[in-house]
């Protein structure tokens, strides 16, 4: 296992860089970060020459991005434009996409897997027709209708909930939002846990346990669900990152300052340094959530064991 973890840990270096190294040059081509800063009116040449020195822009894209890998490795994301430091920014905003992503991540675990494990026992019935129909309906709204629908009716027409987050952004703040964050992604959990539910009920260690006449709900929770949940923990371990930097939509809607509304900031006011930064960050979220989704997967089944 201690061998498996170090092999896995430094292929992630050269991927590491590979996704900052695209995405750094990806930003660097939206256009002239410079020109936002002057407002409608066009910079003139010495006060755009001197704002290019000051924030590195007049070197080569290739020594500009190795200037700021340098940099990440003690720590330091850069400067905004505004003259903030991109850690301050990173402080305010992670920790309030970590709280909506924890909110979304229950709402799959609960409900997607129960309805999965539920229409996957209930294979044909009308249980099952009507959730899958559900799931698909849900798949096909796209999130911010959702969103715009959710926050009309229980925010502003029927008054449960406040329509705009607080700046404070509590759990119980965040359900709603989170519930909309969440809404694809417990659809496919819900799916794709039914299907592995209904693929693996009828294989033979499931025959054999009933056979022995253990408990239905021990054949269901300790040998059913627990073989059945390697696909549906490898979905939810890769959405994790998708869903904090997938928040953008959501974040904008219940005007949650998190790390989808700096994106969409730094996006729109063409900081380089701000985007970079955040993506990042999310980038080495998602390789560790991969690894330790890889991990899980020994708990699950003890017939994997790592080399």
């Amino acid at each position: 296992m201690g061998r498996y973890v170090v092999r896995r840990l430094l292929q992630m270096i050269p991927v590491f860089i590979g996704a900052t190294l695209l995405i750094f040059l990806m930003v660097n081509v939206m256009g002239d970060p410079i020109a936002g800063l002057c407002g409608e009116r066009q910079c003139d040449p010495a006060t755009a020459a001197q704002l290019k020195r000051e924030f590195g822009l007049d070197k080569p894209v290739w020594q500009q991005y190795l200037t700021y890998m340098g940099n990440v490795f003690t720590g330091d994301f850069g400067t905004a434009f505004n003259g903030q430091k991109v850690t301050e920014l990173m402080s305010t905003a992670f920790p309030v996409t970590i709280r909506l992503t924890v909110v979304a991540i229950v709402f799959e675990v609960v409900i997607g897997i129960t309805l999965g494990v539920l229409t996957g026992l209930k294979r044909g019935r009308p249980i099952d027709t009507t959730v899958l129909l559900l799931t698909l309906v849900v798949i096909s709204v796209p999130t911010f209708v959702t969103g715009l629908l959710l926050q009309l009716l229980l925010g502003v027409e029927w008054g449960w909930i406040k329509p705009s987050v607080s700046p404070e952004a509590t759990f119980s703040e965040l359900i709603v939002p989170g519930l909309v964050l969440a809404s694809v992604s417990l659809a496919y959990v819900t799916r794709l846990t039914r299907t592995s539910i209904a693929e693996n009920r009828r294989s033979d260690y499931v025959r054999t346990a009933v056979a022995k006449g253990l408990p239905r709900h021990r054949v269901i929770i300790r040998h059913l669900l627990r073989n059945s949940l390697i696909p549906v923990v490898t979905f939810i371990g890769t959405d994790i990152g998708a869903l904090m930097g997938g928040a953008i939509v959501t974040e904008r809607i219940f005007n949650i300052h998190g790390v989808g509304y700096q994106l969409y900031q730094g996006i729109v006011r063409q900081n380089t340094q701000t985007v970079v930064g955040f993506v990042t960050v999310l980038v080495l979220v998602f390789l560790i959530a991969n690894l330790l989704v890889d991990l899980l997967y020994a708990v699950l089944d003890p017939r994997i064991r790592y080399a």
